[in-house]
């Protein structure tokens, strides 16, 4: 393994962090090393909020499903969805610009995605721990009203960065087995059973926050009732009509 590869792999959620400060030339450079991401048609269809005012960490933290960590971290930043910005350069050209398209959501969610994981990576290489805050979509009303912003624009993830103060466990990942197939879908099932009976060994031995659960176990949160079903309409109302 070459020391990208290996950076890859060693990651983990860092959820405590120390009072160090990032500096702002290396806050600036994470960013930048995140515009470098694939972007498809080189739409770059996205803006990040770096959210300094720590009244507005404390607000979107308790939005988030109480994480203190957003609050607590050296640096917050918050990823966003944006088709305002290149409709509108569209628009100025002469173009008929016809917003609200499936696609346009698309296109946008994954850009912003691949840009935030180029982020992650930056900074982890620098010794900087990250965690992705996805509860910020539990009241995406609240937090888009708080961060100002306008139509055509949605936040999808928060990211906590800071210099780590623990060392968690990196948490097992299904085998490739059952992730990479050839020439077609097929069934998993005993790769699933297999990679329950290691999750439930790395719950039960990990150093903090023990359980008796597997990786089953764990997704019936997710799927035995409608996960945040307020998205659509938000969605929506943001301009993503979805047509």
């Amino acid at each position: 393994m070459n020391d990208v590869i290996k950076l890859l792999n060693a990651h983990r959620s860092i959820r405590k962090f120390t009072d160090q400060a990032i500096p702002q030339g290396l806050l600036r450079e994470l960013i930048q090393a995140g515009q470098a991401a694939a972007t498809s048609s080189h739409v770059q269809a996205y803006t990040v909020i770096h959210v300094k005012d720590a009244a507005n960490r404390e607000a979107i933290a308790e939005l988030a499903g109480g994480q203190g960590y957003v609050a607590s971290s050296a640096a917050f930043l918050v990823f966003c969805a944006d088709m305002k910005r290149p409709t509108e350069a569209s628009a100025r050209t002469g173009a008929n610009v016809e917003r609200g398209m499936t696609e346009q959501l698309l296109v946008a969610t994954v850009d912003t995605a691949l840009m935030a994981q180029n982020v992650a990576v930056a900074a982890e290489s620098e010794g900087l721990g990250i965690c992705y805050i996805g509860g910020i979509r539990n009241n995406p009303e609240a937090v888009s009203e708080l961060l100002r912003l306008p139509a055509h624009v949605y936040p999808v993830f928060g990211m906590c960065l800071g210099y780590p103060a623990h060392q968690p466990e990196v948490k097992p990942r299904l085998p490739v087995e059952a992730i990479l197939k050839e020439d077609y879908y097929t069934e998993d099932s005993d790769h699933v059973a297999a990679f329950d009976d290691t999750m439930q060994a790395y719950y039960q031995s990990r150093s903090s926050g023990n359980k008796n659960s597997d990786w089953s176990h764990n997704l019936t949160p997710l799927f035995d009732s409608k996960l945040r079903p307020h998205m659509r309409d938000f969605l929506v109302k943001r301009g993503f009509t979805m047509k």
